[in-house]
């Protein structure tokens, strides 16, 4: 299952108020402060901080089965998305990888595949990463932006089967251009990093 996304992004603050204004929760903000990486959670709100010039790691917002971070960079960056996987598949997929020689990063909590589009795909087991795996709220399909062709045959490949919810175009930058979402809004919105929501009922 899709479940996340990440961006770095100059616009920290502007995309936790787009989030929250769309009815995602705060779960955590972590950011390094006079040298310390601390926590700055709810129900810590920005006029609480605003001034300390915060280099925020990360900062997650979740609604239903979508769970989206983004931490501070100097431009806008895609980093990587996310699907939640039995350990039975995370296994399958892993080994995969290794025979399309994809870095594989495997953690404790987590584990990273690099990929050669200029960004990674996060394997997550733990349900707790989501508010609720029953909630009509999810994301239905990512539509990339990225530099090169076969992005769909090599994740078919490498999850053993088609994944219809990435789609692909080649442009000049690698970047979601789209999240359809169901359950989202009414109408289209662009978040602050140029991510297009589209609602899963259109």
């Amino acid at each position: 299952m899709l479940f996340h996304y990440h961006f770095w992004t100059p616009h920290v603050e502007e995309t936790e108020r787009f989030y929250v204004n769309n009815g995602f929760l705060i779960y955590q903000r972590i950011g390094k402060y006079q040298g310390v990486f601390q926590n700055f959670d709810p129900p810590l709100v920005w006029d609480d901080f605003r001034e300390k010039k915060i280099l925020f790691r990360i900062i997650e917002a979740r609604k239903g089965t979508v769970n989206i971070t983004f931490g501070y960079g100097k431009k806008v960056i895609f980093d990587h998305i996310g699907f939640w996987v039995s350990e039975k598949e995370q296994e399958l997929i892993c080994q995969n990888a290794d025979n399309m020689d994809w870095t594989v990063d495997r953690g404790e909590r987590r584990t990273f595949i690099t990929t050669p589009y200029s960004f990674r795909i996060e394997l997550q087991t733990n349900k707790d990463i989501v508010d609720s795996m029953t909630d009509n709220i999810k994301i239905e399909e990512l539509r990339l932006e990225t530099k090169k062709t076969g992005l769909e045959d090599d994740l078919s490949i490498m999850f053993g089967k088609p994944v219809s919810s990435i789609k692909s175009v080649i442009g000049e930058t690698v970047t979601i251009r789209e999240a359809v979402l169901k359950g989202f809004s009414s109408k289209p919105l662009v978040d602050p990093n140029g991510v297009r929501i589209l609602n899963g009922y259109c």
